[in-house]
């Protein structure tokens, strides 16, 4: 049975506490837009692809602020950089943010913040249906300055919480109404040069041609995922430790503050112009696509057996690719250390052999 004991409960809980720092401020509606338009509030490209509202549901979030109806707090993270200064990048509110974007900003703000055509039109409104139809620059002005002038609660992650905490954050926080993928999560926590390589990369004609992803998963980060497994397991596959997830986002976080970008790109480009001139057809199983444990084991074996021979000539056959050795650690209970060491030595060593 287990024992419980109080006094280590409360350091966990303070611990715990301790690492998420918070601000909260009143922000009145044109200030959040204006800062968009100003880059000021960054939106990864993640949130961007996640915009999923429709008219009518803008147009509700308008009259609700038009009414004084209180709507949910918007939760966003502070990132300090030279450069830029300080920005806020979304955490939690993205559809309010862009639906207010959509309806008051001008087409230079909705570019900035990646929206097409033309700024909304107030559409099946509930209480202020003399209003129907009209854009911001249609309402009277004193309506229009009452709709900016609304302040909304900004909750704020400052910048001295731990990366892997705004992770926790991002998917206890991520409620309006779209589930984000867990590398849409790292898009938005770990944005920067290594997570703007892993987008690049993932639009690799090599990288396409090996690659093989159902209609579902090409436009939620799954792309992406592939490469950032590439790397992490590429580079520390000998410690992996059962937990994809957290393997994932401390690699991630690493890479983040070291991008070795040149380097990466280098051993990218040569491991998958190698594969696919090897697998043509792409790397797939019965149901032709990719399967992520065959992906691993082949693509990071290629690498390894690349650094060992750059000159390495294409593979005589891949049939042990289909084979029961390779099957036997990548089927099955296969997120532990032995079976992603077996998957990525047996390639490796089939690579070196040329057979």
């Amino acid at each position: 049975m287990a024992t419980f004991d109080p006094a280590k409960q409360r350091a966990q809980l303070a611990e715990q506490r301790h690492k998420v720092d918070f601000d909260s401020y009143d922000v009145t509606v044109d200030e959040l837009v204006r800062r968009v338009g100003k880059s000021r509030i960054e939106i990864a490209p993640a949130y961007q692809r996640q915009f999923r509202w429709d008219i009518e549901r803008q147009s509700r979030l308008v009259e609700s602020l038009l009414l004084g109806i209180p709507v949910p707090s918007l939760f966003m993270a502070t990132n300090v950089d030279v450069a830029k200064g300080t920005t806020w990048e979304v955490v939690d509110g993205l559809q309010r943010l862009l639906s207010l974007v959509s309806f008051l900003g001008d087409s230079d703000t909705r570019s900035t913040a990646k929206l097409k055509g033309q700024s909304t039109a107030l559409t099946g409104l509930e209480k202020l249906t003399l209003l129907e139809g009209l854009t911001a620059t249609d309402l009277p002005a004193d309506i229009r300055t009452g709709l900016e002038d609304r302040p909304i609660k900004v909750i704020v992650l400052n910048d001295k919480s731990d990366l892997r905490v705004r992770f926790d954050l991002f998917e206890r926080l991520n409620t309006g109404g779209i589930k984000l993928t867990d590398q849409e999560v790292r898009e938005c926590v770990y944005m920067g040069e290594f997570v703007n390589l892993l987008d690049e990369l993932a639009g690799s004609p090599s990288f396409n041609t090996v690659v093989k992803l159902p209609v579902g998963q090409q436009r939620d980060g799954t792309a992406q995922e592939y490469v950032l497994r590439f790397f992490a397991f590429l580079e520390r596959y000998g410690s992996f430790d059962h937990s994809v997830k957290d393997f994932l986002n401390d690699f991630c976080a690493d890479a983040a503050d070291t991008p070795r970008i040149t380097d990466r790109r280098k051993t990218f480009h040569a491991t998958f112009d190698y594969l696919a001139a090897a697998f043509p057809g792409g790397l797939t199983s019965r149901k032709r696509t990719t399967a992520v444990n065959l992906y691993e084991g082949v693509t990071v074996g290629a690498a390894l057996a690349l650094i060992t021979n750059p000159a390495l000539a294409a593979p005589v056959s891949l049939d042990w690719v289909t084979g029961d050795q390779i099957r036997k650690v990548t089927t099955g209970a296969t997120n532990n250390r032995s079976r992603v060491s077996g998957r990525i030595e047996q390639s490796r060593d089939h690579f070196l052999a040329g057979k």
